[in-house]
C-alpha cells in the first residue's frame, strides 16, 4: 500500500509536470492517505493525512507543492516567501531557520514555522518545511501539526524524513 501511494505520487507528479520530481519515503506509522491533489497553474500541490481522519479533522498534514517553472537563488528566500504568507494569515507566527545549504548543487532549506492563531482561527498550528531548489522547479514539503510548537522529537523525526528525499529525473 505504501509503496502504491509513493508510486502514484511521483507518476501524478512526473505525468503533470515533466521529468523531475521529488521522491519522498513517507513513514509507514503515520499510515498517511491522499486527501487533496490539485494542480493551480504551475503549482501542484498533494496533502496527506492519516487514512482514519477526515480533512476537517486531522492530527498531522503531510503536503508536498512542486512549483513548475521556479528558480529562487537563496534557501533564506525560499524561508522568506513563506514567512510573508504566514504572517498574512497569523501575524504572531514565528520561523526559524534550523538547517540550510546555499552551496548544494540544489540548494535546500529545513524551517519551521510556529503559529499560536490565525486571523479566523483560534487553533495553533505549526509546520515543518523543507524546500530543495530542482532544475525545473521548486519543491517544498512540510509536516504540520495543530499545536503551538514544534517538539524535538517531531522535528528530529520530520527532518529526517525529508533530508532522505530525493530529486529524481527521468
Amino acid at each position: 500500500m505504501k509503496k502504491l501511494l509513493l508510486f502514484s505520487v511521483l507518476l501524478i507528479m512526473n505525468i503533470c509536470f515533466g521529468q523531475e520530481s521529488l521522491k519522498i519515503d513517507w513513514p509507514k506509522e503515520d499510515k498517511l492517505k491522499i486527501e487533496s491533489d490539485q494542480t493551480d497553474g504551475p503549482t501542484h500541490m498533494v496533502e496527506l493525512i492519516p487514512e482514519k481522519e477526515t480533512f476537517e479533522k486531522w492530527t498531522l498534514m503531510a503536503t508536498m507543492m512542486t512549483i513548475k517553472g521556479v528558480k529562487i537563488p537563496t534557501t533564506s528566500q525560499i524561508a522568506g516567501l513563506f514567512k510573508q504568507s504566514a504572517l498574512q494569515n497569523a501575524p504572531e507566527s514565528k520561523m526559524t531557520i534550523l538547517e540550510s545549504d546555499d552551496n548544494a548543487k540544489n540548494i535546500w532549506v529545513l524551517f519551521k514555522i510556529e503559529s499560536p492563531k490565525f486571523n479566523n482561527d483560534p487553533k495553533p498550528e505549526s509546520q515543518l518545511y523543507y524546500a530543495i531548489q530542482g532544475d525545473e522547479g521548486l519543491y517544498v514539503n512540510f509536516a504540520a501539526i495543530k499545536k503551538k510548537n514544534l517538539d524535538s522529537k517531531f522535528i528530529e523525526k520530520w527532518s529526517k524524513v525529508f533530508k532522505a528525499s530525493q530529486l529524481i529525473k527521468g
